[in-house]
């Protein structure tokens, strides 16, 4: 395999490791953006359920071209109750919570007296005290830049039609652009009140105080019960016009930030091993220091870029999987054929880049396409990095895989030690057991890699060797800097070499002194 391959098969494998490593990700922000999916087509394929109206029915319905403002805005309330919910149910998901979000008209109470929207357990059952009303009110035709719409929306909350919402303590939903503006005029409101409240309670009219604190009872519960929708006045209106788009842009937003996700993970997986293979290559000759720093952040820098495609388009992809008609695409939705495929397609088009430059034939580029397609999904990348991205050769291979063998056991005792702290996030978690799996995987390689050096090339020391692995892997475990250090000096003494320092303190007096030495 000449190097162009090597160094192609590398990155396959290696964007093979990003898609494993980004399953977790994938899956909960697939299953967030699932929830736009449904909003829109009023089908939940999944769970068998379908809505009373998706915002792709309500943008279908009747306008009458003599009240279009009107009716546009109304269906927008109705738009807005369909998005709120598909929003805070796919934040629920991403946090881990079991309970939902639902319209009333969704669970069979159409047109509720009280409640538009209550929330749910895992079990279905209504949790007491969630009841809500959405209301978007106070837009004018009159007043095209809205400036007035949320001094009319508080004196309709203030109407006796809304009293009936007040005497059973709803929470009240309103747009996420009017919510501090109504704030700031009930407030005002309170102020001027009770100013007057005090002008009656002096002239001793009672009557009067008693109305005037009822009026400011009524803005304080108001206030009180007053909640900020997850949708603005002009997101309900676009949803109503435009429901695909609206539906595509929430889409991506739950996407990016799954994407973000999965960057910081692969950085940390491409980074890893990245150091290892670089350091490797300096010890063995082959690399300087200053172009090994140069590989390790383009590679990590790399393996984020790959890894932010896979967590956005993997998302995506698993999402519109997870709603599918089809029961067979819905199954496949829970494996990692989501977050594959974005990683196969990437090496394909590369792939045929390169066959259309003539940089390949016709045979080779069909023949790459069937390995990725098929040793990309098929393959899990942790089992066979250390043999494709780490190879040690014969020249120089000792030495490269000491250090290897030591950086990526001790990279694994850091990280094992993470593991222990108690209040470790669940995703950060995760990517560190991932990380593991791939240390180890490169202990082993590079272990079994020196021992057939060892035994092809010098079978006559193989005591000492195994003698000094076994003192460098206690020494790991138990954190004794001074025995890894006389360990690896056991090697160097047998092989003729001088022992720069035997202790810990000695390297540290070395390092002070500011004279120069070499190891």
């Amino acid at each position: 395999m000449d190097e162009n391959k090597k160094n192609k098969k590398e990155k396959d494998l290696l964007n093979a490791g990003v898609a494993g490593a980004a399953y977790e990700k994938v899956q909960r922000y697939g299953s967030a953006a699932k929830q736009h999916y449904v909003a829109y087509s009023g089908e939940d394929n999944e769970l068998g359920k379908k809505l009373v109206k998706g915002l792709k029915q309500i943008s279908e319905e009747k306008v009458n071209p003599d009240y279009e403002y009107q009716n546009i805005h109304q269906q927008a309330g109705f738009s807005a109750e369909v998005k709120d919910v598909a929003r805070k149910n796919a934040e629920k998901i991403i946090k881990g919570d079991s309970t939902r979000k639902i319209r009333t008209d969704d669970l069979g109470n159409v047109n509720d007296p009280l409640y538009d929207t209550v929330t749910i357990d895992a079990e279905g059952n209504v949790i007491d005290g969630t009841g809500a009303q959405m209301k978007f009110l106070g837009a004018s035709q009159t007043d095209p830049t809205g400036e007035g719409n949320a001094a009319r929306a508080l004196k309709k909350l203030q109407s006796k039609k809304f009293q009936k919402y007040l005497d059973a303590d709803a929470k009240i939903d309103v747009p996420s652009d009017q919510y501090d503006k109504i704030i700031q005029e009930a407030n005002d409101k309170i102020d001027g009140l009770s100013k007057q409240l005090e002008n009656q309670k002096q002239a001793g009219n009672s009557e009067q105080v008693k109305k005037l604190q009822e009026r400011i009872d009524k803005l304080e519960k108001i206030k009180k019960n007053l909640r900020k929708s997850n949708v603005s006045s002009d997101e309900a209106v676009f949803a109503r016009l435009h429901p695909k788009l609206s539906t595509a842009m929430d889409v991506a937003k739950i996407s990016h930030r799954a994407g973000i996700q999965t960057a910081k993970t692969s950085a940390i997986l491409g980074g890893s091993v990245s150091i290892v293979k670089n350091i490797v290559a300096v010890c063995k000759g082959e690399e300087e220091a200053e172009e090994a720093v140069k590989n390790v952040a383009k590679d990590t820098a790399t393996t984020a870029a790959v890894g932010y495609g896979t967590g956005f388009t993997g998302a995506a992809i698993k999402g519109a999987m997870q709603n599918s008609k089809s029961q067979y695409v819905r199954a496949l939705s829970k494996t990692n054929v989501a977050g594959t495929i974005v990683t196969v397609t990437v090496s394909a088009a590369k792939t045929m880049t390169r066959y259309f430059k003539g940089e390949i034939d016709g045979v080779e580029c069909l023949e790459t396409l069937g390995e990725q397609g098929t040793g990309m999904i098929a393959s899990s990348m942790f089992a066979v990095i250390g043999q494709t991205v780490i190879p040690i050769p014969v020249v120089g291979g000792l030495i490269g895989g000491m250090v290897g063998y030591a950086l990526s056991s001790a990279t694994y005792g850091v990280l094992v030690g993470s593991l222990k702290e108690a209040k470790l996030a669940r995703e950060e978690r995760i990517a560190i057991e991932q990380a593991c799996e791939e240390h180890i995987k490169m202990i082993r390689e590079y272990r079994a890699q020196m021992n057939d050096i060892i035994n092809e090339y010098l079978s006559e020391t193989t005591e000492i060797f195994n003698e000094s692995f076994s003192g460098i892997k206690d020494a790991l475990a138990i954190g004794d800097i001074d025995l890894l250090i006389e360990s690896s000096n056991a090697i160097t003494v047998a092989f003729g070499g001088n022992k720069p320092f035997e202790t810990m303190d000695e390297f540290n007096d070395k390092m002070l002194s500011g004279e120069t030495f070499k190891l």
